[in-house]
């Protein structure tokens, strides 16, 4: 599939600058043996060091002993989704050629340290020789945590855009609202064992989950005349708990909680196979925790049929009828549930098909997306990808820094800078679509992609939560907490994407302004896509945050809605991303959200929104940022006039609401915006929950830590001619203190006599003088 990787595997390959140093060095100090390859990546905690197939401890980091090879599970590299198999049988090679070290702790300054000086059992990557990939190989395959079973087939779906509008689902009134019986009046078809819930942590990870041997969940089939649906959702992204069979093509669905907490139930992601084409099926997913949804509204889940991608190159469709989504009537006196509904007639006999709430795109996706990249020699040369570290789980979250290099020092100091990032969220992976397109059409060659670059540095994380993403969860990371409201944590090692992206942003204000931030999300409750930021309170800038949104409606006019966006800063919210970037000074920072139905503007009003219409939202953020940034200030101008137009018709709205008249002519502009505006509740954030249990004593630590750090000031280092004047000046102090006391028991009984300050350093010097020539 991609014939640059290819060419460059059959060529020889030349020696990684790092990798040769590490092999001469550790050989040089007798910690070497096995044969020479790759050695172990960094990892962000210990976790994922102690738990790497190829290097498993049965004991702590301090034994010796402790550490032999895997035998079971070898990491694999790229598979065949993404290359082909020559290339792939050449990767599983080099891999197989491993560098076992006798002991986990390295004797060597590579070794990280933290902030306090204590050290950290795992290599630091030197930044400057890393690089995306390094000359043994390119991918790892994801890391599960130890207690998820992976199937082992490599799913791939192709992207398809189709030929005709997507309508809404228009509701008749008749749909059936079925009765929920579960497993007492129903047959289990498929259960996931041993799933962590809340109250369980994370601990570790490995490529391909649990060992041992996958069982099969689904049931047997008793012969051809079986019509039992077969149901597996083992796969990434994947997240059906159980299925239950109610009637001959009924069934009841339960949906896996995102892992180490008990809700987030939302994303759905699942396959079926053993289907009939004259038949009706309904399925009713019964664990829904929103009690609003698009589904009111007519939006309809996504089918994905492989015989039809096969024969037909048709893609992920919407489908279904009889759609409701209602609450659950279950009274226990415990949470509220709520259901969906729908009916479905499958396209073929003895297929495979999928079902999803919105179009999948998979870490895996990323991966194959970024790989394309770095073996472009055109794109590479001005797309740099990094690790900016690791996950949870030890999945790389991936930086790419796209500009065009700069001529001369000055001209690259000049450029400002463009944060984007997507998927802090794993279930929103509308963001992820929107992130492609953006990154189609910066690396492309368009004139004004060309001259973004030669304005701009971009700085792009396209995966913030690529655990989350493995695993199907909607809304957490492995932490079991939404990565969206801890922009703030000090916890590092429980919280690594966001720590760090900040930490990247910080210096990269430090560098250069940061003229925009926006972070990709997905909505379940509103249509379009619109923006959530910030409101500035300096009157200089007054409506400027505004500013970017109303452009981009107007370049994408059937899609984006400036009315659904909102610039109220809540209190619950000072953890995200947008408002934390906000503060530390990033004017216009925002949440892009995009809903998972469709539009209701324009030549698009009542249709789905497909993974093509996600991706022109891309290239028109790049074209808006070009208008945004004109020389000729026209259009801004006339913007913030619109604006300020529209404000005054929100205010007097405002005050027809209450009951009030007010002569806006003069002090209108001093009225608080968000006194006016209204709160973004409404939106899909969830509130934070705290830390977890096991992390709230480490947090206290930490921040007593922190503080006892502050106090202890180190001394700078002195130059030879201060350490000269400091050491004279305390002989000088010490010889007068002696002559007072000398000059005190000499005239003690003249008890007005007193020393003159002024006469000191002669005295001294004379004493001196005195102790010299003796």
């Amino acid at each position: 599939m991609f014939p640059a990787l290819e060419t460059e595997v059959k060529q020889e390959s030349l020696p990684d600058p790092y990798e040769d140093f590490m092999y001469h060095h550790l050989q040089y100090y007798g910690y070497f043996k096995g044969h020479r390859g790759s050695l172990p990546t960094s990892a962000t905690h210990q976790h994922v060091w102690k738990n790497n197939p190829r290097y498993l401890l049965s004991g702590s980091f301090g034994e010796r002993q402790g550490m032999v090879p895997d035998p079971l599970q070898k990491e694999k590299l790229l598979w065949p989704t993404c290359i082909s198999s020559p290339v792939h049988r050449q990767i599983e090679a080099v891999s197989r050629d491993s560098l076992m070290l006798s002991s986990p702790l390295l004797k060597s300054r590579q070794l990280l340290h933290d902030e306090f000086g204590e050290v950290s059992p795992c290599l630091r990557e030197p930044r400057d020789l890393f690089t995306f990939f390094s000359s043994s190989g390119p991918l790892q395959a994801p890391r599960w945590p130890i207690e998820c079973e992976v199937i082992k087939e490599n799913l791939h779906h192709i992207e398809w855009v189709p030929p005709q509008p997507e309508y809404f689902y228009q509701p008749t009134g008749n749909e059936k609202l079925p009765e929920i019986v579960g497993e007492e009046k129903g047959t289990v078809v498929f259960q996931l064992d041993s799933v962590p819930t809340g109250g369980s942590y994370f601990t570790s990870s490995r490529v391909g989950g649990k060992r041992g041997i996958i069982k099969e969940l689904a049931v047997t089939l008793q012969g051809p005349e079986d019509k039992t649906l077969l149901f597996e959702s083992r796969f990434e992204s994947g997240n059906l708990q159980k299925a239950v069979r109610v009637d001959t093509y009924e069934y009841e669905l339960t949906l896996r909680t995102d892992l180490y907490t008990n809700k987030h139930t939302q994303w759905f992601y699942f396959r079926v196979q053993n289907t009939r084409k004259d038949a009706t099926y309904r399925f009713t997913i019964v664990n829904l925790l929103k009690p609003k949804s698009l589904y009111t509204i007519g939006m309809k889940p996504l089918m994905y049929s492989q015989l039809d991608a096969k024969t037909h190159n048709i893609g992920w469709r919407r489908e279904g009828n009889e759609i409701r989504y209602y609450k659950n009537n279950r009274d226990d006196g415990q949470q509220a549930f709520y259901c969906l509904t729908w009916t479905i007639q499958f396209p073929h006999d003895q297929d495979t098909c999928f079902f999803a709430h919105f179009y999948p795109y998979t870490y895996t996706d990323l991966q194959c997306y970024l790989l394309s990249v770095a073996n472009n020699p055109v794109q590479s040369r001005f797309c740099k990808l990094r690790t900016l570290c690791r996950s949870l789980a030890g999945n790389t979250v991936y930086l790419l820094t796209i500009t065009n290099p700069s001529r001369t020092p000055q001209e690259a100091a000049a450029k400002k800078a463009v944060v984007l990032s997507a998927r802090v969220h794993p279930g929103e992976s509308n963001g992820s679509w929107i992130m492609k397109g953006f990154l189609d059409f910066i690396l492309s060659n368009s004139p004004d992609a060309q001259l973004l670059r030669d304005i701009f540095v971009f700085k792009v994380v396209p995966m913030l939560n690529p655990d989350g993403v493995i695993v199907g969860n909607y809304r957490c990371s492995l932490a079991g907490r939404d990565l969206n409201r801890h922009y703030k944590t000090i916890l590092k090692e429980s919280f690594p994407c966001i720590w760090y992206t900040r930490n990247m942003i910080k210096r990269l204000l430090e560098e250069r302004e940061v003229l925009l931030y926006c972070d990709f999300h997905g909505h379940s409750r509103k249509n379009n896509i619109f923006l959530y930021g910030c409101n500035n309170n300096d009157r200089k800038y007054w409506l400027h945050e505004r500013v970017f949104p109303l452009m981009l409606s107007k370049n994408a006019p059937d899609k984006f809605s400036f009315h659904s966006c909102n610039f109220k800063v809540q209190k619950c919210k000072e953890g995200t991303g947008r408002v934390v970037m906000w503060r530390m000074g990033i004017l216009n920072s925002y949440t892009m959200e995009s809903t998972f139905g469709g539009s209701t503007l324009g030549n698009k009003r009542d249709t789905h929104f497909t993974t093509e219409d996600l991706k022109s939202l891309g290239y028109h953020v790049c074209d808006t940022l070009l208008d945004f940034c004109d020389p000729d200030r026209t259009k801004f101008m006339q913007c913030l006039t619109e604006l300020k137009e529209l404000l005054q018709q929100e205010i007097h709205k405002k005050f027809n609401e209450l009951g009030q008249d007010m002569d806006l002519e003069g002090s209108w502009s001093d009225i608080c915006l968000s006194d006016i505006e209204s709160s973004t509740s409404g939106s899909d954030s969830s509130l934070s929950d705290g830390l977890p249990v096991h992390l709230l004593n480490v947090a206290d630590e930490l921040n007593q830590k922190k503080k006892m750090y502050k106090k202890k000031k180190k001394k700078l280092l002195q130059t030879r001619k201060q350490r000269n004047e400091q050491y004279q000046k305390n002989n000088w102090m010490q010889e007068l203190k002696l002559t007072e006391d000398a000059l005190s028991r000499l005239h003690g009984r003249d008890k007005g006599t007193s020393l003159d300050p002024s006469k000191m350093p002669s005295l001294i010097l004379t004493k001196n003088k005195e102790r010299m020539q003796v």
